[in-house]
């Protein structure tokens, strides 16, 4: 031997360039010594025989572990067989993956028998000594299925079994019996020993493997692949090929499903269809660009996978027509294609030179240290290490050939489909097929600004699994597909991208169908970019749209846009479309319904900045306002047909905090205070069955809360607060006209007539609206002493102060020169001054203080900094409020996506967020030392003293 030169370059080969192959040859010093002698043919051979026997073992009943390590052992030998046979070019490229094609089959069919007749052994299977029986059988797929398997290849697997086999009959645990079947044969197969491996083995190319088991019947993924089979999913079935188990089972699987695979008739849609395939995997205008050191020699630019594409494309489109097409190995389906005419023959020959050429670079790669590697070494030693393995003399004489190589394929890739357009996303690669996450497409993700990329992409894959109405057809798949690109980038630049794409998940879910809503975004992408807003911006009104698609269609309209009628016409409204319904449920469903939508109508005119968060405020008063006044009077028509009444309607209900000042926010909560008035002489209602005042007023009040607060099928209304009531908790629900007056006049805390000066009357009739209008009036314009007042007033900022401090730094409320401060000091001068100054009075604290400055009470300056400060917080808190899923207290700016911080800036004009911060903290600050000047410190004068808090500090 050592005068054969080619010899001696050979062993140089095995043991200067693999750390695998010489341990392999160390541990089997015998074998490797007869293989030299005798050749890989005859090694080959007796391998063979060596595997046959442990097969016929497994037909006696040897036990899976035992069969697994016979295989293991060999799979060692088998390896450095190929390897030699491969290095020395012995075989042929198609012989070495025919080989070991060839040898994994056979692991697979000697541990699936071996498996198969452990659970007959096991009493779950009735298929005595005759593992084919069991009509269960394991379809290759990918390059196994092809014969095509490299050197550390992994292999893909789909296991299925016929359930109306005659050995299965009346047995109700299939399923659990061949997922156990299933989950041993994996691994077995793939967990590694002192005696390594057999395969690594995958199952991920099934059907919808994310929510399939491990093994079904032959029936379910007929029906899957006739429904929702995807576009990839056609193309990997050609490779798809029975290698174990009982074959006529997979291969009558097969037959069936050859009209979904091969389609006879190909309209455009179809080939629309086939040529999404491409834009989604587009490696040659959305990849890397083609280079050497660090190529992926499967996956980049030029790569093998551009050559499988690029023949199995052809055969899905001509293949229908064609059965000489329908080839599982790459090679002899370029040559069919050249000689159908579909393909020229030089381009066939140099696609066939090219994966040759790669696949020998790829098994060189692995047969270093038997890695599933497809990359090249990213360093010049490393590159020179793979030239010497290969042959080369030095790495630039590779290294031109290898970009030779990868520019062909690359052209030819190039000019496959020119005119369909890119998929390829901002930035990178956007691919979901397959079961793996793309590495690319995952770069991209992230670049976008999605922080979880793998989520998201398992998201995108799930929608095109077809589990949702939406995409069940091929058609909605493919447009949705077409729309990929600018759907991802549109929820990308919302405030928080990841929680936008589990919003329009959501969305997706709910939709009846989703052909007709992908052709409209895209026809019309505007209205893509707004509900991506709406997902990515303001959870509340996505959740709404989620549950009410039909949304959309007013959305399309000019009307959706313009400001909302009054709060009159709106109740009237309301009214109407309540007055047909006569069940309770549907009396709220409706309710719901039409108060959602105009909310949902608001917030959207408020993301887009059509209106100022002011005027949303104004809209969402209007909007409660109107749904209590028409529940109210449904509410109170249904109980006086049980219990009659009081002459006529006799119920008004008071609106207090931002309800009363139409201030609220897309979040806020309904303050409500219900008042009655009895006809003298009147002590009980004049129904069937009569109930004295205060416990008719109770459970119509108590109805009427239900009535707003009750969640049903449409969602939720709102939540309300009684708390504001006379004697708040331990007072009656409803309080009677003259109750209500006497206690404002004789018992009520200055605390309670602060918040009276936000009161308006929502609801009731005229006469009754107007004496209690005239009562809150004269309430507020009592006399108070000053003294006692700015006492009590700073005493209870005091109180909120140390019982609820600021949760966070956008805690508006709670703030040093927050709303409280602001409204405190607005509360304070019009109970102070009210008496002589009626004027002063209005539910709005702003609109108090402006008329406080033009009464010469408040220092203009003052009034206006008050103001601007109060806008300021009221425009940042409702924004936080429509984005947020909590209230404003709870968000974090360090923690918050950029696109969150971008919105709640500009709203107020900033640039960025700490520039807003650095703005509100002056103006809250100014706030402050005004509240202290007009409050607290004449408090101080007059003898309070804050509180101290624990430690004894005072504030």
């Amino acid at each position: 031997m050592p005068e054969d030169p080619a010899a001696v370059a050979l062993l140089d080969a095995l043991f200067g360039n693999s750390p695998y192959l010489t341990e392999t040859a160390l541990q089997n010093q015998s074998f490797m010594t007869d293989l030299w002698r005798r050749g890989p043919d005859a090694a080959s051979i007796d391998l063979s025989a060596e595997l046959e026997a442990t097969r016929a073992a497994a037909r006696d009943s040897a036990p899976p572990v035992t069969i697994a390590t016979s295989l293991r052992r060999l799979k060692r030998r088998v390896s450095l067989t190929v390897a030699v046979a491969d290095i020395a070019g012995h075989w042929p490229l198609d012989r070495v993956t025919g080989e070991l094609s060839s040898f994994a089959s056979s692991c697979l069919s000697a541990l699936s028998d071996s498996i198969l007749l452990q659970l007959a052994r096991d009493g779950q299977l009735a298929i005595g000594n005759d593992p084919q029986a069991a009509a269960f059988t394991v379809l290759g797929m990918g390059k196994l299925g092809a014969g095509e398997l490299n050197y550390s290849s992994d292999i893909d697997l789909i296991l299925l079994y016929d359930r109306d086999a005659p050995a299965l009959a009346g047995n109700d645990q299939l399923s659990r019996h061949f997922v156990r079947a299933a989950r041993m044969l994996v691994q077995l197969m793939s967990e590694t020993s002192a005696d390594g491996y057999i395969f690594r083995t995958d199952l991920r190319l099934r059907p919808d493997p994310g929510s399939t088991p491990l093994a079904m019947s032959v029936q379910a993924a007929e029906l899957y692949y006739e429904s929702v089979g995807q576009n990839w999913e056609r193309a990997a079935m050609i490779k798809a090929h029975p290698v174990a188990g009982n074959h006529a089972v997979g291969a009558e699987f097969l037959t069936s499903l050859k009209p979904y695979i091969w389609r006879r008739h190909l309209d455009f849609a179809a080939i629309h269809d086939i040529h999404s395939i491409k834009r989604q995997i587009d490696a040659h205008r959305g990849g890397g660009a083609v280079k050497v050191l660090g190529h992926n020699i499967k996956l980049g630019r030029g790569g093998v996978r551009e050559i499988e594409f690029f023949a199995q494309t052809q055969q899905l489109i001509f293949g229908g027509r064609n059965p000489a097409l329908r080839l599982r190995a790459t090679c002899q389906t370029l040559r069919a294609l050249a000689a159908a005419g579909h393909v020229t023959p030089a381009a066939a020959e140099d696609l066939i030179e090219a994966y040759g050429f790669l696949r020998r670079v790829e098994h060189r790669l692995q047969m270093v240290d038997d890695q599933q590697t497809h990359s090249l070494p990213t360093d010049e030693a490393g590159l020179a290490a793979i030239a010497t393995f290969l042959g080369y003399g030095d790495a630039r004489t590779f290294s031109d050939a290898l970009l030779a190589c990868l520019l062909c394929v690359e052209g030819h890739y190039a000019r496959l489909f020119e005119e369909a357009p890119s998929l390829a996303g901002p930035g990178g690669n956007l691919v979901f097929t397959g079961a793996d996450d793309d590495p690319g497409t995952l770069e991209t993700l992230r670049t976008l600004g999605f922080r979880d990329a793998s989520a998201a992409a398992g998201i995108v894959r799930r929608w095109h699994h077809g589990r949702y109405r939406a995409t069940a057809t091929a058609r909605a798949r493919e447009l949705l597909t077409e729309l990929m690109p600018g759907l991802l980038k549109a929820l990308a630049s919302t405030a928080a991208p990841d929680q936008a794409l589990l919003n329009f998940d959501r969305f997706l879910n709910n939709l009846p169908a989703g052909v007709q809503l992908f052709s409209l975004f895209k026809s019309n992408p505007a209205l893509l970019d707004l509900v991506a807003a709406i997902m990515g911006s303001a959870p509340g009104l996505a959740a709404h749209l989620a549950r009410r698609t039909l949304l959309l269609d007013s959305v399309l309209s000019p009307a959706f846009y313009r400001p909302l009628p009054s709060a009159p016409e709106m109740a009237a409204d309301l009214a109407r479309s309540l007055a047909e319904l006569d069940h309770e449920q549907d009396i709220l469903d409706q309710a719901r319904r039409w108060a959602n939508d105009r909310r949902f109508q608001v917030g959207v005119q408020q993301l887009q900045a059509i209106v100022r968060p002011a005027q949303a405020g104004t809209a969402y008063a209007d909007i409660a306002a109107a749904t209590i006044s028409a529940l109210c009077d449904r509410v109170e028509r249904r109980f006086a047909e049980t219990h009659g009444g009081f002459r006529g309607q006799r119920l008004a209900v008071l609106g207090m905090g931002k309800l009363g000042s139409r201030e609220m926010s897309a979040t806020s909560d309904l303050d409500l205070i219900f008042v009655y008035d009895i006809p003298a002489g009147m002590e009980a209602s004049d129904g069937p069955r009569p109930l004295p005042p205060i416990q008719y007023y109770t459970r119509l009040s108590t109805k009427i809360v239900t009535a707003l607060t009750a969640h049903t099928n449409e969602g939720a209304l709102y939540e309300v607060d009684m708390r504001l009531r006379p004697s708040g908790r331990a007072g009656p629900l409803a309080n009677s006209l003259e109750g209500f007056e006497s206690y404002h006049a004789q018992s009520a805390w200055t605390w309670e007539h602060m918040a009276l000066t936000r009161a308006r009357v929502i609801h009731g009739p005229a006469g009754l609206v107007e004496r209690l209008t005239d009562i809150v009036t004269a309430t507020l314009c009592r006399p108070h002493d000053p003294v006692s007042l700015v006492r009590d007033v700073a005493d209870m900022r005091d109180r909120i102060a140390r019982h609820a401090p600021p949760k966070s730094r956008w805690d508006f409320k709670h703030l040093p020169g927050g709303l409280f401060d602001i409204d405190f000091v607005a509360q304070y001068l019009a109970l102070r001054h009210a008496a002589e100054r009626p004027d002063l009075l209005d539910p709005h604290p702003g609109e108090m203080l402006r008329r406080a400055a033009n009464a010469g009470l408040l220092d203009r300056a003052d009034a206006e900094r008050l103001r601007t400060t109060r806008a300021l917080l009221s425009d940042v808190q409702s924004l936080l409020r429509l984005t947020l899923d909590g209230d404003e207290s709870t968000f974090d700016e360090a923690a918050a996506p950029e696109g969150q911080r971008r919105l709640i800036a500009a709203t107020e004009g900033a640039s960025n967020l700490t520039e807003l911060q650095m703005r509100i903290d002056a103006e809250t600050a100014a706030a402050r030392a005004i509240y202290r000047r007009i409050v607290e410190e004449p408090a101080r004068a007059a003898g309070w003293k804050p509180r101290a808090d624990d430690k004894g500090n005072e504030p």
